[in-house]
């Protein structure tokens, strides 16, 4: 970063013009692995390309463990932000979405200042919605589908695994190939890129659609029913979060466990491994740097053409 100078607690930097103030860096974020809020704002830093192009013109709802995210057994609190507040810088980029009785203003992780500062606020999760802005802050239909496969007590990673191999073949079947994400929780997420012609109402039929077959075909295995009841060895496929006020975790976001997992898009080829785990975010940079970004098919992997509203100060 440009212009740092400061103390291993506390750095002043300017990033593409803009100054901010990096305080605390010695504090412990995820006390089971030592990991530091100087920890997090490198692999923010290093990852910026491939989460800013995934979250790019989209509304981002904050989740923040200013006081690290404690133990598994012993969890730390968590504040959820949606609308930006006063003290938010003017060259943050932001816009407004309409709620059915209100409006929020919510910042755009546009670029590597933003981001940054994010860090700075013990942002760990980053959730967007499927659709974007367009540069006149008028929301676009969703450009792309998620299923978010999530295991019942008694089934795992290799569940979602199998199940998210059954939704690939399913949704190659209606002309798209999705990419496969880690969650960085329990599961798996898998993404689709859409050309943008469908409502986020639409998609969220198809996405229904979809889950109920996946239950009907793999009665044993699948559940597309939200109750927890039915969930038991089984993998929900949830298709709710393809709604246009519904958000998933960003991938590349950190995830407020009790270690530093990310949602982590992956290749095929590693899920059909019996190895298979979450990642964290020492891992997803060697791997960054050794494969690329898988999930460049879904996002474009370039964020630089399509902003979205916003003022850069």
């Amino acid at each position: 970063m440009a212009g740092t100078r400061g103390t291993a607690k506390r750095q002043d930097v300017t990033i593409d013009g803009h100054r901010l103030t990096l305080t605390n860096l010695d504090k412990v974020l995820y006390p089971e692995t030592g990991t530091t809020k100087a920890d997090v704002l490198d692999y923010y830093e290093q990852a910026a390309p491939y989460l800013i192009a995934a979250a790019h013109g989209r509304p981002a709802t904050r989740k923040r463990w200013v006081n690290g995210v404690g133990t598994a057994s012993k969890p730390g609190p968590m504040f959820f932000q949606k609308n930006l507040d006063d003290a938010t810088p003017d060259w943050v980029p932001r816009a407004t979405q309409q709620h059915k009785d209100h409006a929020n203003d919510y910042p755009l992780v546009d670029d590597l200042a933003t981001l940054m500062w994010l860090g700075q606020l013990a942002t760990l999760e980053i959730h967007v919605p499927q659709w974007r802005f367009d540069p006149r802050g008028t929301p676009l239909n969703p450009d792309r589908l998620v299923l978010d496969l999530d295991p019942g007590e008694g089934a795992g990673l290799v569940e979602c695994a199998e199940v998210a191999r059954l939704a690939r073949t399913a949704l190659a079947g209606r002309g798209m190939e999705p990419v496969p994400v880690t969650s960085g929780s329990k599961g798996i997420h898998l993404y689709a890129a859409l050309d943008g012609t469908r409502t986020s109402g639409e998609v969220s039929d198809v996405a229904h659609e979809l889950a109920r077959s996946l239950e009907s075909d793999h009665a044993g295995l699948v559940v597309s029913l939200m109750r927890k009841d039915l969930r038991r060895g089984k993998v929900f496929v949830d298709w709710s979060q393809n709604s246009a006020n519904k958000t998933t975790v960003a991938p590349y976001s950190l995830r407020g466990r009790a270690r530093p997992w990310v949602a982590a898009p992956r290749t095929w080829r590693e899920l059909a491994s019996p190895a298979l785990a979450q990642l964290d975010y020492k891992e997803v940079l060697r791997r960054l740097a050794r494969r690329g970004d898988p999930f460049a098919a879904v996002s474009g992997g370039a964020p630089g053409g399509q902003a979205g509203p916003g003022r850069s100060g």
